[in-house]
């Protein structure tokens, strides 16, 4: 906001005149993207989609500027699109430098044979939903150290 002072010519008293500047469409993106947001996607939200509408999805999400944990993980084949999409699209939008990409999955070691066909069954059925994904556009993510049971996310302000 800009204050302007105005003297009326009768009397001595300065009246103070706000004037309101509009912000271009631009600058309203760049305020927005300054805060930092995480977006907490539950498997079920994508379940019930085919493989090219959980990339768009995706892809929706990541070009807004947020960081997405996903609940579960995407099939490799899944990735692989994701990956090839965001390297297609670096050149096409000004400012995008493509995503980064992790996941962990829960304990996979089992006592007994059970156990294991028990767990494979399950994960054939509902999906690998015992694993933690997180993607992110690259101009916020800017490394990703990963063992097998964390995650380390390195963050920069855009």
């Amino acid at each position: 906001m800009v204050k302007k002072r105005r003297v009326d010519k009768k009397s001595s008293v300065a009246k103070k005149k706000v004037v309101k500047k509009k912000l271009s469409k631009k600058a309203i993106r760049n305020k927005k993207n300054r805060n930092l947001l995480i977006y907490f996607m539950p498997y079920s939200e994508i379940a019930k989609e085919d493989s090219i509408g959980r990339i768009k999805k995706i892809m929706g999400i990541v070009l807004d500027q947020k960081i997405i944990i996903l609940q579960g993980r995407l099939k490799a084949d899944e990735e692989i699109r994701l990956i090839e999409n965001s390297m297609t699209l670096i050149d096409n939008i000004p400012g995008f430098q493509g995503i980064e990409i992790a996941a962990i999955s829960g304990d996979s070691e089992f006592d007994n044979l059970f156990h294991k066909v028990r767990h494979n069954i399950a994960r054939i059925l509902v999906g690998e939903q015992d694993a933690i994904t997180i993607i992110g556009p690259a101009t916020i993510v800017k490394d990703i150290k990963k063992d097998p049971k964390k995650i380390e996310l390195m963050l920069s302000r855009g």
